[in-house]
C-alpha cells in the first residue's frame, strides 16, 4: 500500500523512533544482563527459599536485563501493530547484528593493555581494600560466549514468536482488543526466552545446575508476565499519542496493512 509524501515521512519517523528505542533498551538489557540482584534485598528482607525441585530453594532473583526490559515489549508490540511482522524481523536482526558488533568491540577493548596510573589509581575499593580494575572491567563487560550466544538466540526465537503469537491473534480480535494479542503475545514470547537464554548461556556452556536455571528463568518471567499485564495502560496512551501523531485514518490503513502483509508472509 502506498501513502502520500506527508504520510510516509511520518510512518519514517515513526519506524525510526520505535526501532531507536527498542534497539537502545535491547542492547543495554544485554550490557547490563550479567549482573543477577536479589529482589528481596531490595526490600531488606531475607531469600523466600521457597521449594522448587528436589532440594533447591526458590529466591527472587532476577537478572538486572529485565529492569528495562519492558520497553522492549511495548515497542515490540506497536511495531508489530503499526508495521508487521516484517517490521519487527528488519529491528530483530539490526538489533542483533549490533548485539555482535558491541560485544567484539567490547573483547578487543578488554585485552588492550590497562595504564599502570589507571590501574594504580583504582588499586583499592572504597573500604580500603585491594581492587584489581582492569580484571573488574574485563569481568563485567567480556561476557562468554555461552552468554552471547544464548542471549541472541532467545532473543531472535522470542522476537519472531512474538510476532507470529501478535497476528495470529490478530485474526480473531481484529482491530479491537489490543491488550489481549498484545499482552498475549508478550507472555508467549517471553516464556520462551526466559528459559532459552539461561539454559544455553548458564547451563549448556556455564556450570549452573538445571535447578538453578529453572529457579532463575521462573522468576524471571514471573516478573516480565507481571509488568506485562501492569503495562497494558500504557499500550493504549501510545496508540493514542501515534494515532494522533499519523491521523486517525491514517494510522487505521497503516495498521491494516500491516496485518494484510503479515498474513501473506
Amino acid at each position: 500500500m502506498t501513502f502520500p509524501k506527508e504520510q510516509e515521512q511520518k510512518r519514517a519517523n515513526l519506524f525510526l523512533i520505535l526501532s531507536g528505542i527498542f534497539i537502545a533498551n535491547a542492547l543495554l538489557a544485554e550490557l547490563i544482563g550479567v549482573k543477577i540482584f536479589s529482589g528481596e534485598a531490595l526490600f531488606n528482607l531475607p531469600g523466600a527459599q521457597l521449594p522448587l525441585l528436589g532440594n533447591s530453594k526458590l529466591d527472587f532473583n532476577l537478572t538486572a536485563g529485565v529492569i528495562i526490559w519492558p520497553a522492549v515489549f511495548i515497542t515490540t508490540d506497536i511495531i508489530n501493530e503499526y508495521f508487521g511482522k516484517a517490521g519487527v524481523k528488519r529491528v530483530s536482526i539490526l538489533t542483533v547484528v549490533l548485539i555482535l558488533y558491541a560485544f567484539v568491540v567490547i573483547t578487543a577493548v578488554s585485552g588492550l593493555p590497562p595504564a599502570p596510573f589507571w590501574v594504580e589509581l583504582n588499586s583499592t575499593d572504597a573500604q580500603g581494600r585491594p581492587f584489581d580494575i582492569d580484571f573488574a572491567f574485563n569481568s563485567i563487560y567480556r561476557q562468554g560466549l555461552g552468554i552471547i550466544i544464548g542471549s541472541v538466540v532467545a532473543f531472535l526465537v522470542g522476537q519472531f514468536l512474538d510476532a507470529y503469537v501478535f497476528h495470529w491473534l490478530r485474526k480473531y480480535t481484529g482491530s479491537k482488543k489490543i491488550w489481549l494479542r498484545a499482552t498475549g503475545s508478550t507472555l508467549v514470547s517471553q516464556l520462551v526466552d526466559s528459559f532459552v537464554v539461561l539454559f544455553v548461556a548458564f547451563f549448556l556452556f556455564g556450570n549452573w545446575p538445571i535447578e538453578l536455571v529453572l529457579s532463575v528463568a521462573v522468576i524471571n518471567y514471573l516478573y516480565k508476565f507481571v509488568v506485562a499485564v501492569l503495562l497494558t495502560p500504557l499500550l493504549y496512551v501510545a496508540h493514542y499519542l501515534i494515532d494522533k501523531y499519523l491521523g486517525h485514518h491514517a494510522a487505521e490503513q497503516l495498521t491494516e496493512a500491516a496485518a494484510q502483509n503479515s498474513e501473506t508472509e
